[in-house]
């Protein structure tokens, strides 16, 4: 699969970002140990991998605007094309020694996104789209699961965390698409779970509140492999409204059905 020129400078960029994080993230399961824990020393990781990325993504392309999680939003020289990046979307799993988390970048040309990477460093997995391309993973093309019956599928979502008021909405959502199905995971990485949709490992997944980086790259990479994507409240926006909605066409009604009530 040989992608674009964009395409191949973000899979070179996340991988080089990932390895900088891996190297932190097995300092960080030696600290699992210690009163202290591992907060502080997350965050610089965090902020490391974002000036990596910026800096491999600026250098090749100077004129593209940016989104990302610690920097915020810059103008660029070219108007219609911007990067959107999650350095480390699954912090909190990074943070307690799990090895679940991943490297997200997004290219975005005239409000449509156009190439998506996501890359697991633990795994050496990197999950892969471009526009009318098709999705891959590795060397391998990906497509979305064929299951057709709910009591067979696995799911994925969010939940709300500590501080967060949208906990009942949640659990009305899980007690109508528990009962139906195999099961839903909560894996704390939104970006892995759309990744996860793409390769046939999640029947689906929906989740509220989340930003553009969580979203953008992981969006195009599941319409790729042939899913839907919508937003969950319909005639919303997934990147500007922060919800999603997305599985396999023959499920994805059946599922859309249950967590919109």
């Amino acid at each position: 699969m040989v992608g674009s020129a964009n395409l191949n400078v973000m899979m070179k960029t996340a991988r080089k970002a990932g390895r900088g994080l891996l190297k932190d993230f097995r300092e960080v399961e030696n600290l699992q140990v210690s009163v202290k824990g591992a907060g502080d020393f997350v965050s610089k990781a965090d902020l490391t991998a974002e000036q990596t990325i910026k800096h491999e993504l600026r250098s090749a392309r100077p004129s593209y605007g940016w989104l990302a999680e610690e920097g915020g939003a810059e103008e660029g020289e070219d108007p219609t094309r911007r990067w959107i990046v999650d350095p480390l979307d699954g912090t909190t799993n990074f943070l307690h020694g799990m090895p679940h988390w991943a490297v997200s970048i997004a290219l975005e040309h005239k409000g449509q996104v156009v190439a998506g990477v996501i890359y697991d460093p633990s795994k050496d997995e990197l999950f892969f789209a471009e526009k009318g391309t098709g999705a891959f993973m590795n060397e391998t093309r990906l497509r979305v699961s064929g299951r057709t019956r709910m009591l067979e599928c696995v799911f994925a979502t969010g939940l709300p965390f500590g501080g967060r008021s949208d906990l009942p909405e949640t659990l009305h959502e899980l007690g109508r698409v528990l009962p139906g199905c195999a099961g839903v995971r909560r894996w704390g990485s939104a970006a892995l779970d759309l990744a996860y949709v793409a390769a046939g490992r999640y029947d689906g997944f929906w989740e509220r509140r989340l930003n553009a980086w969580d979203l953008a790259a992981g969006m195009l990479i599941v319409k790729e492999a042939g899913g839907l994507v919508e937003p969950l409240e319909k005639g919303g926006d997934v990147l500007e409204d922060g919800s999603i909605l997305c599985a396999n066409e023959p499920m994805f009604g059946a599922l859309a059905k249950l967590v919109r009530g």
